[in-house]
């Protein structure tokens, strides 16, 4: 390597490896400039850059041949094994079936109770006395383990614990700690090369023996941070009143180190809520941000659309599964996107019209008259036969099956063009390979849950993104310098963080077992902070301390550090300028123009030529509503019911009465018990398809029952009164001046020459009194009467038991011209550019769906 400018500023950083490049400098000088003969344990990669500029920058040298820098576990993955090793799949599945046939914890997760024994198993195996070189040697060594533990008293789980551990290590096979274990024996065993070691918290039990019997054979020297940092630094605090205030806080901290010309920013993130959000307030600045910490392969897009998949099949393809599933970008990846989409929207739509709740044959048998879905309903049911759920098979041959039916269904195609997709497409072909001889049959249902947590433990790495600013984790900063270092959400909740201490196996069990547990895990993470602060001069903390009304507190760890600088120097190190620059922010916001209410105006040709009833409603309730709803076609879709609502049963009690009165358009002469058996068996032929797909359609119909006597006593007395029932379900389309009105009324009685239109009501008489309280507020009797030429209009409310007829109070004649000559005026105003106003009352805005679009709830 050729030197380096050695005019550097004494940061932190440089003093510390700079002392560290003078020992081995003072230990080797008779080898310079050829420094090839000599180890450096690494804790990361990172490193290598400044601890090569700093031997550059002590040696003085104009050029040097750089020691062997490496990680433990690259070092000791080099090293050739006899015998293969067992991948975690595998054991993990081989663990399983024993639980299973046990038949030990019958209601338990066996999935996450095998994942959380392979982990103790681990540390069981890397906590044995010393390095086994090979399997003999193993053997040994559990032997011994195992007879010191026979005579001591364990609790129930830690004895399960270890006496599974001791019958899965009986066998001649490697898993990864055997392996580790060996690899590290036979690197200490040929030890000949002294080697430098940079640490900043303890070891673990392995790599101390480790380092242990390499000292036996060379030269072993360890650079502890804790030992050459003679103080921690004196980072700033940011107390934030709310999440919201940390992340924009944060995100402003970040911009200000950028602006300041800081170009390696790391954040390390102890709270990921917090840092999601601020994430998300970075790249609304344009700032992206690496991630060395990853996310598990759960969390990915990729991963949703095997989910949505496996959950379509798992409940018979209920409708919202289906739909999620079909809306993901990566199905159908060989159709176009527009193809894609309108075959989606056309499915839905069918759907919700329909009203079919579950079964992909009822969903085929629907679209049959749409050929733009036969193709992806037949791929589906197709990529559904490979998935065939009534036998066990090998979780070799569910992958199989999965792999084949994601290509049917083009999803493979879809994953291939994303990189993590691609990722996720070879760990399930390893997997396969790797299960190819266990022989464990299981359910559909075992192996989803298994794929499940599979795609749990795999983590996702954007290597994509160069950016100064990156997210890690507090053991990766380890013995590394930054420009600037954040240190996000270090409430006492998050830092120390949880170690995984287990769901079925806790602290307790681990300690009878001589395992680490969360007390070891919180004094490495407080070494490996204190490391961070010792390495770097420019820190920010920040956290939350107020949530939800309660004080929160600060990490201990840097609690005491405040503390101790408080009373050394009077300052309690807190962040001023950057609260006052949050303040400012807030102020330009509060001084920017507020929302305004909407008035949006439309050009002539986007005003409809056709308004319905409801629309004309909507426009008389609120003219923005109107809009959102008629112009925009912003309209919510019907939800697929799958319980019965009061809508349905108002629509079932209009078909009840429309068939009756055909059958008996006049009721009179006829026996009252005849004219109500009739009723009932028209009404149980209506709930027919509800009572059988919900239970609960019976209490509606009980309902309905209860009214029948009354409403035939209504019609009587309607009747009469010289009206006779004449039509119902009759559609008009009047043409207007420049508009046409269209609907469809539910009755129309006849009384020699007078007309009277009704609309039969399942609400109270008061309910209906209200909307006719203000002539013209309810436009539909009107419309009706209009459309007619009725001189008389009213609702039949059909509720409790009773039925009654409400009436306007107004001269129906007159209030139905009114109201037409107003709508005809109104649509002129609009294609004239008049606005159309979010000015519904609340009682209008109460059930709008709008109203997030309007967004009156910041204007008004």
């Amino acid at each position: 390597m050729e030197s380096a400018n050695n005019s550097s500023t004494q940061t932190p950083s440089t003093v510390f490896l700079d002392s560290v490049a003078r020992h081995m400098l003072a230990q080797h000088a008779h080898e310079i400039p050829d420094l090839r003969g000599v180890i450096v344990l690494l804790p990361n990669y990172h490193v290598v850059q400044p601890l090569a500029q700093a031997l550059m920058r002590v040696a003085q040298r104009p050029a040097l041949l750089l020691p062997r820098m490496v990680t433990l576990n690259d070092w000791a993955q080099r090293v050739q094994l006899d015998a293969p090793v067992v991948s975690d799949s595998q054991r993990s599945a081989l663990l399983y079936q024993h639980l299973r046939k046990q038949k030990w914890f019958e209601n338990a997760d066996l999935w996450s109770m095998t994942q959380e024994l392979l982990t103790l198993f681990d540390e069981l195996t890397h906590s044995l006395n010393e390095l086994p070189a090979d399997a003999e040697a193993f053997a040994v060594a559990v032997t011994q383990a195992y007879q010191a533990r026979q005579n001591t008293s364990l609790q129930l789980e830690a004895r399960l614990v270890f006496e599974l551990w001791h019958a899965m290590q009986s066998g001649a096979e490697l898993d990864a700690a055997r392996a580790c274990q060996q690899r590290l024996a036979k690197l200490a065993a040929t030890a000949h090369q002294p080697l430098f070691v940079l640490r900043t918290s303890d070891w673990s039990a392995v790599e101390q023996r480790f380092l242990d019997d390499y000292a036996e054979r060379a030269a072993v020297k360890v650079f502890d941070l804790r030992e050459m940092a003679a103080q921690n630094g004196s980072p700033r605090f940011f107390a934030a009143t709310s999440l919201e205030q940390e992340a924009r806080a944060a995100a402003m901290q970040v911009r200000l180190w950028l602006q300041a010309g800081k170009r390696d920013i790391a954040i390390v993130a102890q709270d990921r809520v917090a840092a999601r959000r601020m994430r998300a307030l970075l790249e609304r600045a344009q700032v992206l941000v690496a991630d060395e910490t990853g996310w598990t392969f759960a969390t990915l897009s990729v991963s949703t659309v095997l989910d949505r998949w496996l959950a379509a099949l798992q409940s018979d393809f209920y409708h919202h599964d289906l739909l999620d599933l079909l809306k993901s970008p990566f199905i159908f990846a060989d159709m176009t996107a527009s193809e894609r989409k309108s075959a989606v929207y056309q499915l839905e739509q069918l759907l919700r019209k329909q009203g079919v709740v579950a079964g992909l044959e009822k969903f085929i048998t629907l679209a049959e008259h749409e050929t733009e879905l036969h193709q992806p309903l037949a791929r589906v049911r197709q990529a559904a036969a490979l998935l065939e759920q009534s036998r066990k098979k090998t979780l070799a041959e569910w992958l199989g099956s999965l792999r084949e039916s994601l290509k049917v269904l083009g999803i493979d195609d879809g994953l291939q063009k994303d990189d993590a997709g691609v990722r996720l497409l070879h760990a399930l072909e390893a997997w396969q390979q790797e299960l190819a001889g266990d022989e464990g049959r299981y359910r559909f249902a075992e192996w989803r849950r298994w794929l499940a947590q599979q795609l749990d433990t795999l983590t996702y790495r954007d290597s994509g993104i160069d950016s100064p600013v990156r997210f890690t984790h507090l053991a990766a900063t380890r013995w590394r310098a930054f420009d600037a270092v954040l240190l996000l959400g270090c409430g006492a909740d998050h830092l120390p963080s949880v170690a995984d201490g287990g769901h079925w196996f806790n602290d307790a069990v681990r300690g009878s077992l001589n395992l680490p547990t969360r007390s070891t895990h919180a004094a490495r993470q407080h070494d490996d902070l204190l490391a961070l602060l010792a390495m770097n001069g420019c820190v920010l903390v920040t956290w939350q301390k107020e949530q939800g009304g309660e004080a929160r507190l600060l990490s201990p760890f840097l609690q005491m550090l405040r503390d101790e600088h408080e009373q050394a120097h009077g300052d309690d190190l807190s962040e001023r300028e950057l609260h006052a620059c949050l303040a400012a922010e807030e102020a330009r916001t509060v001084d920017l123009p507020q929302s305004a209410q909407p008035v949006p105006s439309v050009t002539n040709e986007a005003v409809p030529a056709s308004v319905s009833i409801s629309a004309y409603n909507s426009l008389a309730a609120c003219p923005y509503q109107f809009y959102a709803r008629h112009i925009l076609h912003l309209n919510e879709l019907d939800e697929v019911q799958e319980v019965i609502e009061k809508r349905d049963y108002g629509e079932r009690v209009h078909d009840i009465l429309r068939r009756f009165h055909e059958r008996h358009p006049q009721v009179s002469g006829h026996p009252a018990g005849e004219l109500e058996a009739t009723l009932r068996r028209i009404s149980e032929e209506v709930f027919t398809d509800l009572l059988q797909q919900d239970f609960a359609a019976r209490a509606w119909l009980a309902r309905w029952f209860k009214s029948l006597p009354a409403y035939l006593e209504w019609q009587l007395a309607n009747e009469a009164q010289g009206w006779r029932y004449a039509e119902s379900e009759s559609a008009f389309d009047w043409e207007l001046e420049g508009v046409r009105l269209r609907g469809r009324i539910d009755r129309l009685d006849v009384r020699e020459e007078e007309k009277r239109v009704l609309d039969y009501k399942t609400q109270s008489d008061q309910v209906l009194r209200n909307k006719l309280r203000e002539p013209g507020e309810d436009v539909q009797l009107a419309c009706y009467a209009y459309a007619h030429e009725a001189a008389d209009a009213a609702f039949v409310s059909i509720e409790n038991g009773k039925v009654k007829l409400v009436e306007p109070k107004q001269d129906v004649p007159l209030l139905a011209q009114l109201n037409a000559e107003r709508l005809v005026q109104v649509m002129r105003d609009i294609r004239g550019g008049t606005g159309l106003p979010a000015n519904g009352i609340d009682a209008v805005c109460m059930h709008c769906e709008m109203r997030g679009v309007c967004r009156k709830g910041e204007w008004a």
